[in-house]
């Protein structure tokens, strides 16, 4: 094979696909390799023609893409769901968050809260609004750079509480990851993936698809903080 099947991907499934990559090359061969940045920069990249074979994304910005005509039709899979979660940094007074009220009492007296680009940073700040605190809330909100995450704002010193995917904050250094957000104001995110028209092996490319969708895959990705679409 002359060349790598190349994907691309946001940041909050780099850990599952690298991994994944490295064991569908040993064990069936199909070498695979993965650029992951953030989901709006990735999006860019497409629709500016980018090579490559695959894409992974959270399902609605995948699905803007797919009617764009981006995605080959009848390729889309969802692959994995990915829980929001809160963390703190390392040596910090941890929040309870067993309860909205929790919750509530964590935000209003948080300094700064940190959150992403990605559909974890758009959903939270709708969380926020339905909690009616967008106003109170409004200067204390710190948001990462693209592809960069929420939580190395707690370590700098910018925010005291962060949100984001659990694989993006899990192992991170310095963060404790607090846990999910309780009860109705809970927030997931599905990734899904699809064959991209700009590809030049989409045979090949479905192969890594039906791979990633695996139950073997699933097992990968509950090790990273997320669980399978079909779990």
């Amino acid at each position: 094979m002359d060349r790598d099947i190349s994907g691309l991907s946001s940041m909050a499934t780099r850990p599952v696909l690298a991994e994944l990559s490295e064991h569908i090359r040993l064990v069936h061969g199909l070498p695979v390799r993965f650029d992951s940045a953030g989901g709006v920069e990735i999006a860019r990249r497409v629709r500016e023609g980018a090579e490559a074979d695959l894409l992974v994304l959270a399902d609605g910005a995948l699905a803007e893409l797919e009617k764009e005509g981006h995605i080959l039709e009848g390729t889309t899979r969802p692959l994995w769901i990915s829980q929001v979660v809160a963390a703190a940094a390392k040596g910090t007074p941890v929040p309870a968050l067993g309860s909205e009220s929790d919750l509530r009492a964590a935000l209003t007296s948080a300094e700064g809260i940190a959150y992403s680009t990605g559909p974890s940073g758009t959903a939270l700040i709708d969380l926020i609004t339905r909690l009616d605190l967008a106003d109170t809330l409004s200067d204390r909100l710190v948001q990462a750079q693209p592809g960069v995450p929420a939580g190395s704002l707690l370590a700098s010193g910018r925010a005291d509480l962060a949100f984001q995917q659990h694989s993006e904050l899990m192992n991170l250094p310095g963060v404790v990851v607090i846990g999910p957000l309780p009860g109705d104001t809970a927030i997931s995110s599905t990734f899904s993936g699809g064959v991209l028209t700009a590809s030049s092996r989409p045979g090949l490319a479905r192969e890594v698809l039906d791979l990633l969708g695996s139950d073997a895959a699933s097992r990968t990705a509950r090790a990273r903080g997320m669980r399978a679409a079909g779990d």
